[in-house]
């Protein structure tokens, strides 16, 4: 019988947990016992038939714990610089639009920087203003003019009642009603209600590739234009 066990003391149970906490409390207890550093060995991962000092093992996990954070920066890094890219493009849309003096010179300038300055080939302006229908016919590619009560509108009834921009893949009845013949090179469509409640119409902008506009891509910054495109019409 031991001497604690004749104190009836019960023994201190040691396990991978109290030894984690404990290493975890006292950071620096191989630095008060570096000898064991010499001895301790781990598997090494890449190779199962050789070992490496406990030592190497944190080198390597630090080295890989760096690679995945610069790889985190990288991504945060090309994410700011899209957005940067992305705010001057609306830099120079707001500077056209500002210029404008008229309804079809605000049309002409909303569709002169989604061409040029956003690259943005398939783009519709659905207007429900009575004053568009006196603008010229080279304007009707780009421009679509409705009554808010037509029936091909209903079917966005629930994106000009959210107020919000929508991404992603339409309905062909959707698609074939803004874009006409040139519907079928679009796969995917960015749209943003033009008012609180769309009651100036809705902007809408198309890329071929089915998945260039996402429903879980962020739409901050069509929000922005949106909001830009409705001050200007209502001046």
């Amino acid at each position: 019988m031991t001497s604690s066990q004749a104190r009836g003391i019960k023994p201190l149970t040691l396990n991978d947990t109290a030894v984690a906490e404990y290493l975890l409390t006292y950071p620096d207890f191989f630095e008060r016992n570096d000898a064991l550093l010499t001895k301790l060995r781990l598997p090494h991962l890449r190779d199962a038939g050789s070992t490496v000092s406990l030592v190497e093992r944190q080198v390597e996990m630090l080295r890989e714990r760096n690679q995945a954070l610069e790889r985190r920066l990288k991504e945060l890094i090309d994410v700011a610089r899209a957005n940067d890219a992305l705010a001057e493009r609306i830099h120079r849309l707001t500077q056209r639009l500002i210029g404008a003096r008229s309804l079809q010179e605000t049309v002409q300038a909303l569709e002169t920087s989604l061409r040029e300055d956003f690259d943005a080939r398939n783009s519709v302006l659905l207007l429900f203003l009575d004053a568009a229908r006196a603008l010229p016919a080279e304007s009707e590619r780009f421009l679509r003019v409705a009554e808010p009560t037509d029936p091909a509108i209903r079917t966005f009834d629930s994106l000009l009642q959210s107020g919000k921009p929508r991404c992603g893949q339409i309905r062909d009845v959707q698609r074939d009603f803004l874009f006409g013949p040139a519907a079928v090179e679009v796969g995917s469509v960015a749209m943003t209600p033009l008012g609180a409640k769309g009651e100036l119409g809705l902007l809408a902008v198309g890329a071929s590739d089915a998945e260039r506009f996402h429903p879980a891509m962020s739409t901050e910054f069509l929000t922005r234009i949106g909001e830009l495109v409705a001050a200007a019409l209502r001046r």
